[in-house]
């Protein structure tokens, strides 16, 4: 089926909703008020950048609207599918990562977003994507299990097989090849999504973004107290430097955003205020450190 405008207006509607009801959820445990950037693309569209900086729970947080179209689709989203190659397209999401000061507290990332093409033959293509995971640095199982029962209920009314399916795919793309290891202890993934007809498939899609806030903010109001000092910190910017290897080197939002033109300060949002890389680094056997890469980084069924 072919989209039709009220299609569109629909989703966008429901994602700016998604923006602002996360901001208001985070906000009960942030004392500092996020920022309003809004931007307009040269080519086409532009969104709404929604930030904080050095707040009381995230030291660096954003929550990214965008509503974007052009010409033709960069290389990062036709190198799985030849046939959109040089086809226009429209593009819209949610998109956040969440870095709290706390190391007990971990980051999380979400997006749910909608692609929209046109071949050069003139053949109309769309599909949803979209996930959620989490990467810890102290690592707690209740924490884990809390935030993959949550992505499975969510998945779970559409059909028994699908989170299995998304929490694998999580676990595939999540994945540093150059490290050997998963970013986080994974959520769920999924893209190219449109095999349940479009009221159903956005439906799914819904069902993650709304699910978000139920993952993840029990998860900070039980961390965010704990005690920390500087070994804690120390670890926390370490582990960073993961997340930067992954975002700019595999991430495909990243590398479709830059390869389309959108905007570097919002694109790039999405990386850690303060990093720290060391040479040929392991942590000392038997610490919490060691605990993160022996129970945590692997791939393991939570529920």
């Amino acid at each position: 089926m072919n989209l039709t405008p009220n299609h569109l207006a629909r989703v966008k509607a429901y994602l700016q909703n998604l923006q602002s009801n996360i901001i208001d959820g985070i906000g009960q445990f942030e004392g500092k008020a996020f920022v309003s950037d809004s931007w307009e693309r040269a080519e086409g569209g532009g969104g709404c950048s929604r930030l904080v900086e050095e707040g009381t729970l995230l030291e660096r947080g954003g929550v990214n609207f965008s509503h974007v179209m052009g010409s033709q689709l960069p290389g990062s989203a036709t190198a799985a599918r030849k046939e959109l190659a040089g086809a226009s397209f429209e593009a819209m999401g949610v998109s956040l990562v969440f870095h709290p000061r706390n190391p007990y507290v971990p980051t999380v990332h979400m997006n749910v977003r909608l692609f929209a093409a046109t071949t050069t033959t003139g053949e109309s293509v769309w599909w949803f994507g979209g996930g959620m995971d989490l990467t810890p640095y102290y690592g707690f199982e209740e924490d884990a299990q809390h935030f993959h029962r949550t992505c499975e209920a969510a998945l779970h009314p559409f059909g028994e097989h699908y989170h299995p399916k998304f929490k694998a795919w999580c676990d595939e793309y999540f994945y540093l090849k150059h490290r050997k290891e998963p970013r986080g202890v994974g959520g769920v993934f999924f893209d190219d999504f449109s095999e349940l007809g479009f009221e159903e498939s956005f439906a799914l899609t819904r069902s993650v973004g709304d699910a978000f806030l139920k993952g993840y903010l029990p998860i900070v109001e039980r961390r965010m107290s704990l005690p920390y000092g500087d070994r804690e910190r120390d670890f926390q910017a370490y582990r960073r430097g993961r997340y930067v290897e992954f975002n700019l080197v595999f991430d495909r939002g990243t590398l479709f955003g830059l390869q389309s033109g959108g905007r570097t300060e919002s694109i790039l949002m999405s990386m850690p205020p303060q990093v720290k890389w060391r040479y040929d680094w392991h942590p000392e056997p038997g610490t919490d450190e060691a605990k993160l890469y022996t129970d945590f980084l692997i791939h393991k069924n939570w529920l």
